[in-house]
């Protein structure tokens, strides 16, 4: 069988099960392992309190394409989706570590500029550049891993999810999307829309501090939307092992990608990934007591069932989404 006929889930979850069977266990316990593989990071304990852990890697023409953004944007979010999956855990950035592969042909003012990308990035959010690696390849890649911590004794996770409990997100999702879709087909609009759209694509913000506010409200279900509101939901339904339904007419539409992409807005804001927004779960007085705090949005609720999520419109008729999200491997 090919990779590409088992999918990027469906391989992770038969690496989970590989190691499982062949990892020592008395390993993971002495190394006192919290979380592991299925989350957006791993958690062990230390001498201080928990400790995150998170690896990322994008690759020239598959996740950035030369000529679209400046090199400080790919160093910027070279960096970002690293921090990103620290942020779906509740937990502190502490440091990072960047490694390169590349071609002999990589031209040096363009390696030091995404540098000052990554720096950028790092100084916003107190996290230390302490080493890496550069190696030669065929094509540019940027591996980033962040190593962060819990100021507490818990973090937030994809598997504890309750029936009853209602599905929101920060800010907007589809903006990424629509940015991309912008940039690829030269699309022209207005400079503020063109302004939300591109740093939404190019330059997105990980939300290191809302998930410290879910963190202490007393949420403890999250995700960081990259493949897509839809597919990232999923994931929550699968690792807690229920349902969910989202009502269509609870979403939020930025004003930019509707002025953009008036036709597709609702196909971008389930399916277009890359918003890096939180996705979670809690119960109703959770939720208005994060909202005091920080923008939030319930769209759904939490159901019985395994994994599935059904779409509502606002008659009750449920509908069934062309796209679900982004899938590695798959067309």
């Amino acid at each position: 069988m090919k990779v590409s006929e088992l999918g990027e889930f469906a391989l992770i979850d038969l690496i989970k099960r590989t190691i499982e069977q062949s990892q020592n266990r008395d390993i993971l316990s002495r190394q006192q392992v919290v979380t592991g593989i299925g989350d957006d990071a791993a958690v062990w304990r230390s001498r201080h309190g928990l400790a995150l852990a998170t690896t990322d890697t994008l690759v020239e023409n598959v996740h950035f394409r030369r000529g679209m953004g400046t090199w400080e944007d790919v160093g910027w979010k070279a960096l970002a989706v690293s921090l990103s999956d620290i942020a779906a855990m509740g937990g502190l950035a502490g440091y990072a570590l960047i490694s390169l592969a590349m071609p002999p042909s990589a031209n040096v003012e363009e390696i030091t500029a995404l540098y000052r990308g990554i720096t950028e990035l790092a100084n916003k959010h107190d996290t230390a550049l302490v080493g890496g690696n550069i190696t030669r390849a065929s094509e540019l890649s940027i591996t980033s891993t962040v190593v962060g911590s819990s100021s507490g004794n818990e973090v937030l996770r994809r598997s504890t999810a309750r029936p009853g409990d209602l599905i929101a997100i920060t800010g907007h999702t589809g903006l990424a999307a629509a940015g991309l879709r912008m940039l690829t087909r030269h699309q022209s609009t207005d400079r503020d829309t063109q302004t939300v759209l591109r740093n939404a694509c190019l330059r997105p913000q990980p939300r290191l501090a809302e998930g410290q506010v879910l963190l202490k409200h007393g949420v403890r279900t999250a995700i960081d939307i990259s493949d897509g509101l839809l597919s990232d939901l999923t994931q929550i339904c699968r690792a807690s092992r229920l349902g969910a339904r989202v009502e269509i007419s609870k979403l939020p539409i930025h004003p930019a990608l509707k002025q953009a992409f008036p036709l597709v807005a609702l196909e971008l804001i389930l399916s277009g990934g890359e918003d890096y927004e939180l996705l979670f779960t809690a119960d109703k007085d959770v939720i208005e007591r994060v909202a005091k705090e920080i923008p939030v949005t319930a769209i759904g609720e939490m159901t019985s069932g395994r994994g599935d999520v059904y779409l509502v419109d606002d008659r009750g008729r449920i509908l069934s989404p062309a796209r679900r999200g982004w899938e590695h491997f798959k067309s």
